[in-house]
């Protein structure tokens, strides 16, 4: 099962998918700058094909990777810090001031937003700080939690492009969303945002998530709208989208056909609370061992995207523990089937696994442990019953991110 999600995550490094959409160098100077987990890699990757290069990119603590001449930063995430905010105010000011023989290489991938913690005017660090929490717990997704971002953002939402130009833009992105929208992945610096403040608001009340008096203010006021689609500002800006987790799951599938089983992608963009997506897959494993349907096993079930945890309980552990506690839940000890879901990012939320395995003996060894594992469900404690069972998935931080990756192995009866 590990062997799926390695050769997922391979195909997603920076060393291998950078090179090949690198432009050519331009007449004038080339900044780099970039956020995100992946964005310390990709910087190396930069290097490693163009030598010297200036820049600034900034990334989660623990995924530095060391570069020559672009400056990486470590700050916090998915709660943003000072760090971020220091280093998201040195990035827009670095790209002010160019001319158009000038080329700004933005390096964008997951967890950008969080680690480009720049306020908009009026509003404070510890203003963010708070809306981010709410946000992580209220069950909003990815999208959602991005819209309210980027309109409380002085660098988000395209606002970098804008501040960049007239140089050219050229953003290289490693999709970690549903649907691969680049708008949406670290909440957009350099491209245009369809979203606005009337979305944004909206969203907070669906949540019924209590901000700050300013953050409710901005959000009303409706001022200073982020760049849309058309905008003079982005007349010289191209993104090019590296890798998606579709390209990952199909990486994982041609694994999974040499070790002898037949692959089936269910989906690369699959959204939903975590049980619920958990219900689903199980019920596809149960038609593939009753009836063979859709198709009979040996057979490796693939999903990726992103699904979403209303947290509850008071445990530890992120949406690829969650899912994987309740589908072992929903297969009741079924035999033949065994599951692994993970963060390819190699960070499952905020805890230090990826993710986790369930195999058909889970529950009963839950069981005899004295663990109950609907008790742990309940409380959102999917890293507490697996850590206990010995079946997390640690991997360390990856240097990438496509999202989540999840797999279900039927073997034959």
């Amino acid at each position: 099962m590990k062997g799926l999600f390695d050769a997922a995550v391979t195909r997603s490094l920076p060393s291998v998918c950078v090179p090949a959409f690198l432009p050519d160098k331009p007449k004038g100077r080339i900044v780099v700058v970039g956020a995100g987990k992946a964005s310390a890699a990709m910087a190396k990757a930069v290097e490693d094909a163009w030598g010297e290069v200036e820049g600034l990119v900034v990334t989660r603590y623990g995924h530095a990777v060391a570069c020559r001449t672009i400056e990486i930063v470590e700050a916090s995430h998915p709660v943003p810090d000072a760090a971020g905010m220091d280093a998201a105010q040195r990035i827009l000011d670095s790209v002010k001031g160019l001319g158009p023989d000038d080329l700004v290489l933005a390096l964008i991938s997951g967890g950008g937003s969080a680690l480009l913690a720049l306020p908009a005017p009026g509003i404070t660090l510890a203003d963010k700080q708070q809306v981010n929490k709410a946000l992580l717990v209220s069950g909003a997704t990815i999208s959602e939690m991005n819209c309210v971002r980027k309109h409380l953002s002085a660098i988000k939402g395209g606002r970098l492009a804008a501040a960049a130009a007239p140089a050219s833009v050229i953003t290289l992105t490693i999709s970690d969303v549903p649907g691969d929208d680049p708008s949406v992945i670290a909440s957009g610096p350099t491209v245009a945002d369809p979203t606005t403040y009337a979305d944004a608001l909206e969203i907070v009340t669906k949540y019924k998530i209590d901000v700050p008096p300013a953050v409710l203010s901005r959000l009303k006021a409706g001022a200073d709208e982020t760049p849309k689609p058309g905008d003079p500002c982005f007349a010289k800006a191209e993104l090019r989208m590296i890798v998606t987790p579709q390209a990952a799951l199909e990486a994982a599938a041609v694994q999974a056909s040499k070790d002898g089983f037949k692959p089936m992608i269910l989906g690369s963009a699959i959204e939903g609370e975590a049980r619920d997506v958990a219900l689903v897959h199980a019920g596809i494993a149960k038609q593939v061992l009753e009836f063979g349907q859709p198709a009979s096993a040996p057979l490796v079930l693939l999903s990726g995207g992103e699904t979403t945890v209303t947290v509850r309980g008071k445990g530890r552990g992120g949406r690829n523990a969650e899912f994987l506690l309740a589908l072992a839940i929903a297969l009741e000890g079924a035999a033949k089937v065994h599951a692994i879901a993970g963060d390819t990012d190699g960070i499952d939320g905020s805890e230090n696994n990826a993710g986790a395995l369930i195999d058909p003996d889970t529950l009963r060894r839950a069981a005899s442990a004295g663990l109950n594992a609907k008790a742990y469900l309940n409380n959102n404690d999917g890293y507490g019953f697996f850590e206990k069972l010995g079946d997390l998935v640690v991997t360390g931080p990856t240097m990438t991110n496509v999202n989540d990756f999840r797999a279900i192995l039927i073997e034959p009866s």
